[in-house]
């Protein structure tokens, strides 16, 4: 719950490294565990419930955001719940779909706010200071288009390819539930991530306020 008022706070490059390294670090500590040795059915229960709450906070949040950064973060808080679908079958085909979500994810966040720091001299702030991003830097809306296309899983972007891994992992260990709420979560992640790129081609510029002539 702290990690949309500390993104939107805190400067560009300290958001993304909260973004990525805490995610990293936690998974690679409980892969150990499982790889080593074993969790109880108690413990599973408890991965897939936060799996669950994750995706489905991120997805419903995500769409009331007005601010690109508590956006981000209400989708990396998503992203949380995918990734742990992984980390939740406690199989080996789970920890390789695991591992795989965190190299795509680590990935396109440092995308997302490389792009995100980029846009710091017209401060971008809301959702709607990106109008015509496309006219202003058409490359630079092409790429973050891309990547959050990617966030959201639209085929055939990486972001597709690392959820297939781990909803194809959750059904392979018995998580029938599991992994149509990912994909139901996704679909709603879908609208809520495309705003973006949505707005930074078809939207129109802000209104510049301007001193009346004397």
């Amino acid at each position: 719950m702290w990690a949309p008022d500390i993104y939107e706070g805190s400067p560009t490059p300290v958001t993304a490294f909260l973004s990525i390294a805490p995610k990293i670090s936690i998974s690679a500590n409980i892969s150990r565990l499982s790889i080593y040795g074993s969790y109880g059915a108690t413990l599973q229960q408890i991965f897939f419930f936060c799996s669950i709450a994750s995706m489905i906070l991120g997805a419903l949040a995500a769409m009331a955001q007005t601010k690109v950064k508590r956006l981000l973060a209400h989708s990396s808080i998503g992203h949380v719940g995918y990734i742990r679908t992984g980390l939740s079958c406690g199989t080996i085909e789970g920890i390789q779909s695991l591992l795989i979500g965190i190299f795509i994810y680590a990935s396109m966040t440092i995308d997302a706010f490389a792009i995100v720091l980029a846009l710091r001299q017209t401060r971008v702030k809301y959702i709607a200071d990106l109008g015509a991003l496309a006219k202003t830097n058409p490359i630079l809306a092409i790429t973050f288009s891309i990547t959050m296309f990617s966030y959201a899983g639209i085929p055939p972007l990486a972001g597709f390819c690392s959820k297939f891994y781990l909803f194809f992992a959750a059904l392979g260990c018995g998580a029938y539930f599991l992994a149509p709420v990912g994909v139901v979560t996704s679909v709603i992640g879908c609208w809520a991530a495309g705003r973006l790129p949505r707005v930074s081609q078809f939207g129109r510029p802000k209104a510049v306020l301007r001193a009346p002539d004397t």
